[in-house]
């Protein structure tokens, strides 16, 4: 991977961005395009779309969500202990003893998710079961509430401690990779179409709030108008233990961006899709969606009188919590395969399914 970009990639994932919090990745997103995109916009919502070739008629939207899960601070108690409310679809059974940074507007503030020690608990509470996030408290070693309460105030955003480590064969791990993968797709997919002589305007959109609902994709849609539009998200890999290979689809981390299928995707961009992977000699994976996906390929497919839409997934393990793992060659190709398929569009390419 070319060195900046990885670099850019380290950024986001270092950088908070709860939903409803993305400001501070929106202007991470912006210091890197604003050197290759031709216009470079915030909306009212907070989505960020950089555009390229923006005065043709015809529209290709990209769309990485910048939002991640989260929390917010709840209450503080008397003893100075923090409780925290969920943003988005957190896993309680990874919060005991983990690393937590609540972003005050004073700067981070590290803290620790208590656990009652092995010897203290019940049989029951060693019996393992599910976590109650209203039982969870975060200890920041404040002596009381006054002292909690100098540091922090109610409503403040929180995260899993960021951070990136590299292991063997490509692979990286870091909270947020969901979609923080797909957000530097998108980008860098603009980056890499920035020169190409194209017949499209191609819009990336860095979108917020996707983790609470699919927002900002929904209405960066009906802004952009696009005639296509691709969501690139995480996808649940497979090749770790404790699966059910009868009840998931085979994907793996190293062997390429996966190509979605099914009611939410329009069969002709599906198709060329494939097509310029095996032009390009990128590998590609295929998975089944049976019903309406729940990324911003869901909002982007039924904006205004329909766009034709379709989903890249990036194999992605441990999902939606402090360790997600994706392998950087997923990436790099997900992106030549995208800029393979603009670069494709010609002026009388047809999209409409008949």
């Amino acid at each position: 991977m070319d060195k900046s970009s990885k670099q850019f990639l380290f950024d986001l994932l270092t950088t908070p961005s709860p939903s409803g919090f993305e400001q501070k990745i929106q202007r991470v997103v912006k210091g890197y395009v604003k050197s290759f995109a031709e216009t470079v916009e915030v909306d009212l919502h907070g989505n960020l779309i950089a555009g390229i070739n923006t005065k043709a008629k015809r529209r290709v939207m990209l769309a990485g969500h910048c939002d991640q899960i989260g929390f917010m601070v709840k209450s503080i108690n008397k003893e100075g202990y923090i409780s925290l409310a969920p943003v988005g679809g957190i896993d309680t059974g990874v919060m005991p003893a983990a690393h937590i940074t609540i972003w005050t507007d004073k700067g981070p503030l590290k803290g620790v998710v208590g656990r009652k020690a092995i010897h203290l608990q019940s049989a029951e509470e060693r019996g393992g079961g599910k976590v109650d996030i209203d039982k969870v408290w975060v200890d920041i070693g404040a002596k009381n509430q006054k002292e909690a309460e100098r540091q922090i105030q109610i409503g403040d955003p929180a995260t899993f401690e960021l951070g990136v480590t590299e292991l063997g064969n490509d692979l990286v791990v870091s909270p947020a990779l969901d979609d923080k993968s797909g957000l530097f797709v998108a980008m860098e997919c603009l980056r890499l179409c920035a020169k190409s002589k194209l017949n499209v305007a191609l819009y990336a959109v860095s979108s917020v709030q996707e983790e609470v609902g699919l927002r900002g994709a929904k209405t960066a849609a009906y802004s952009i108008d696009p005639e296509i539009g691709i969501a690139i998200d995480v996808t649940h890999a497979s090749d770790y233990p404790g699966l059910d290979p009868a009840k998931v689809t085979p994907c793996k981390l190293g062997a390429g961006p996966v190509i979605m299928r099914g009611p939410n995707i329009n069969p002709v961009v599906e198709s060329q899709l494939v097509m310029m992977a095996k032009k390009n000699k990128i590998k590609y994976q295929l998975c089944p969606y049976p019903g309406i996906l729940g990324n911003d390929a869901n909002p982007i497919q039924v904006s205004r009188g329909g766009v034709a839409a379709a989903s890249i997934g990036i194999p992605n393990r441990y999902m939606h919590t402090q360790v997600e793992t994706c392998c950087l060659k997923d990436l790099e190709d997900s992106a030549k395969l995208l800029a393979a398929f603009v670069k494709s569009i010609g002026p009388k390419s047809d999209f409409r399914p008949q």
